[in-house]
């Protein structure tokens, strides 16, 4: 039995859409990409010759509340996609907004994060901390501000009536990505920071 296609967009084989498969295929190769990354962390964890390491400069309250803000962004991704498919386009942008305001806020919070972190002495070439973590966190911030840009681009494409409520599939791909984006840093948050809890509580 052939899947019927979508009013929209031809649908696959498979009876789903063929960018919303295209966008599942592109975030399994996310997850083997930061798959690798937090491994590669977790092989040269404590193998740092020289300090700062983790137990001195980790500040797990600020980045649990850096990481509550982030998840609280999924709520508000779920509020909009619910919104254009009610057709309500005002409540649509204001949870789009919200969305892009809270990531924005966690990229802040990361930017003054690998600040302190730099003025303690650790940096991409001091010491294999430094080098892992960098590249983990920092390549995590640049895929939020990508999801960033993209919320906005959905709340300009909505004011110049070019996202309907039969268009929900657009708001519906970008928080299909920015759902990843949260279940990535929950992995990273557990694995790099609270594992690293009881060192600095002790």
């Amino acid at each position: 039995m052939h899947a019927v296609a979508n009013p929209e967009h031809d649908a696959t084989t498979l009876g789903l859409d063929h960018r919303k498969l295209l966008m599942w295929t592109f975030l399994g190769s996310e997850c083997l990409f930061f798959g690798s990354l937090i491994t590669t962390y977790l092989v040269y964890k404590g193998r740092s010759l020289v300090g700062p390491y983790p137990a001195d400069v980790f500040d797990i309250p600020y980045t649990s509340v850096s990481a509550f803000v982030l998840l609280m962004s999924s709520l508000t991704m779920v509020l909009a996609l619910a919104a254009i498919q009610r057709g309500n386009q005002r409540g649509m942008r204001v949870w789009l907004l919200a969305t892009a305001l809270l990531g924005a806020i966690f990229l802040g919070g990361q930017m003054y994060e690998f600040t302190v972190f730099v003025g303690e002495g650790v940096t991409l070439q001091h010491n294999l901390f430094g080098t892992t973590f960098f590249t983990l966190t920092g390549f995590h911030g640049a895929h939020v501000t990508v999801g960033v840009f993209m919320l906005l681009t959905l709340v300009g494409a909505s004011f110049a009536g070019k996202l309907k409520p039969e268009q929900s599939l657009n708001v519906e791909l970008v928080g299909l990505y920015w759902h990843f984006v949260d279940v990535v840093w929950i992995v990273i948050f557990t694995v790099v920071y609270l594992v690293e809890a009881p060192n600095i509580i002790g």
